[in-house]
């Protein structure tokens, strides 16, 4: 007897695909059978022919629950995920209050956000100018033991409780995670170029949207990715560039990994899509990112990274700001509302629609870049991001055929806005399944609907019973966990705007607490594989 059966399912072969039925006992992967008279299954899920992915992965996310719970919390990030397709996010450490960077401080960050995943997480680790300056560093080892994924550190400021570095202060991070053997993460900008060019084009009296991507230019990615590349390169450490956005990185990356260096990268959806001068002044703050939207010749040139193999898989760095308090506030403007976006229920069916469906990536490079290769990567394969016997039994299943256009009123994410509003896409998500459970179904119904007032209260307005003791001193440094940033937020008075907004999110099958936090399998290396 087997727990599942997920049938008529058209499996990726490379570039080919063909039709199967998925065996699923305990939660795993259990076989593949092109019959299944006769075999007995407590649940038949049916994929109706639709295209089945490995579960796909966000591997860089901002949920914010943890001081910033105005913003997103775990409940609608992973409800987007799930809607979007995506099986396994693996969340940054940096906005939260306090930041994770420490034993004690992720395993505070689980125990809050467990109880509102819909989907599987991993968890990234954090190092800082403030780790190097009070010989913190020590804290890296203990967090790579405990198991995050990889380290995350800014070369521009992010938010008080996780200062930038200094170029001297990077050094001395990269040389502390190249002991460990995970990857570290840079938010590549080089902060001196930025602050000079934004202030001098305040100066000038720009307002408009597009002058925060020309003031926070193109070569301050460049300059800030040669400068990590120089610095992995003397420390021996694996380097990798987040939500890269210049086509000039993608083949700096790429020479680098023609000399032999362990240098990775990602990119957004929006960074293969949309351009600063269209998005930015459509929509401008609510098309404020950094780095900024670049060129439509960036866009090009990042798709053709995808398939050379100097962008190794696609992330969305989903980041949504209040729309009320920090996109669009009276009185604010582009120079002082929030960079961030959301993009993790959109990421999947845009690199179908406008990947896949036109011919611009193959079958195999869609498999690669959305599944297999951030889950080596971050050492999670073949648990995640493979359809093996003895994987977790998570799949995407796509409507390749199905056209729809984005629009932020019928997503999951609490925010309200995209900068994608209104593109039309050829491909939509139909079913997301996680270790056999069928998660999200592309229907109207949905168990948040069903949430009382007290869940709701248990599950996302209040804390854990027993959590303010049992991190006594974390919660003495940082009083209720909150940020200035949501004491001065729309909705800390208007709790009632985030329940409503939770029953109204569609198609949801499981329940809070169900998604499961991954730990690292192994330290995993992704191969160099460049096209030239």
């Amino acid at each position: 007897m087997y727990d599942v059966i997920v049938k008529n399912a058209r499996i990726p072969q490379g570039d080919d695909t063909a039709l199967t039925n998925i065996l699923v006992k305990d939660e795993k992967i259990a076989g593949f059978v092109d019959n299944v008279e006769g075999i007995e299954a407590k649940e038949i899920i049916d994929a109706k022919g639709h295209l089945t992915l490995p579960g796909c992965i966000d591997s860089h996310t901002h949920f914010m629950y943890q001081g910033f719970p105005h913003r997103e919390n775990f409940l609608t990030g992973t409800a987007a995920a799930a809607r979007g397709g995506v099986t396994t996010v693996i969340d940054m450490p940096c906005c939260s209050v306090p930041s994770a960077r420490s034993k004690e401080q992720l395993e505070l960050k689980l125990d809050l956000i467990q109880p509102q995943a819909l989907v599987d997480f991993a968890l990234w680790g954090g190092v800082t100018g403030e780790d190097v300056r009070e010989g913190w560093l020590d804290h890296v080892q203990e967090q790579a033991d405990w198991g995050v994924v990889a380290f995350k550190a800014y070369m521009t400021p992010s938010v008080p409780t996780f200062p930038r570095v200094t170029d001297p202060e990077m050094f001395e991070a990269f040389k502390s995670v190249a002991k460990t053997g995970l990857p570290v993460g840079i938010h590549a900008e080089n902060y001196s170029m930025c602050d000079y060019y934004v202030k001098e084009f305040q100066k000038q009296g720009r307002m408009d949207g597009p002058a925060w991507a020309e003031a926070r230019m193109e070569l301050a990615e460049k300059v800030a990715i040669e400068l990590g590349i120089s610095f992995a390169e003397e420390a021996g450490a694996r380097l990798h560039i987040v939500h890269m956005s210049t086509g000039i990185g993608a083949k700096l990356v790429g020479e680098a990994k023609k000399r032999g260096l362990n240098v990775t990268s990602e990119t957004c959806p929006h960074y293969l899509t949309i351009n600063a001068q269209e998005a930015m002044t459509k929509h401008g703050a609510c098309a404020k990112i950094a780095p900024p939207l670049r060129t439509k010749k960036d866009n090009e040139l990042l798709w053709e990274g995808l398939n050379n193999g100097s962008v190794d898989f696609i992330a969305t760095d989903h980041a949504p700001y209040e729309l009320e308090s920090e996109k669009i506030k009276e009185g604010t403007n582009i120079w002082t509302a929030f960079p961030g976006i959301p993009g993790v229920e959109t990421m999947v069916p845009v690199l179908v629609s406008e990947g896949y469906n036109k011919g611009r990536i193959s079958l195999s490079t869609l498999v690669d870049v959305l599944s297999k290769n951030a889950a080596i990567h971050y050492g999670l394969y073949p648990k995640k991001g493979a359809m093996n016997i003895g994987s977790d039994a998570d799949f995407t299943i796509i409507d390749l055929d199905k056209e729809w256009v984005i629009d932020p009123k019928n997503e999951a994410s609490m925010c309200g806005y995209t900068p994608l509003e209104g593109i039309k896409l050829k491909g939509k998500v139909a079913k997301t399944i996680v270790r056999g459970h069928l998660v999200f179904e592309d229907l109207d119904e949905s168990t948040l609907a069903k949430l009382t007032d007290e869940e709701l209260k248990k599950i996302v307005h209040n804390f854990p019973e027993g959590i303010e003791e049992k991190y006594a001193e974390e919660f003495k440094k940082y009083p209720h966990l909150y940020s200035a940033e949501y004491e001065r937020s729309y909705r800390i008075n208007h709790p009632e705007v985030i329940d409503e907004h939770i029953r109204g999110i569609k198609g949801i099958v499981s329940k809070p607490g169900f998604g499961k936090f991954v730990k690292r399998q192994s330290i995993q290396v992704l191969p160099r594989k460049i096209k030239y």
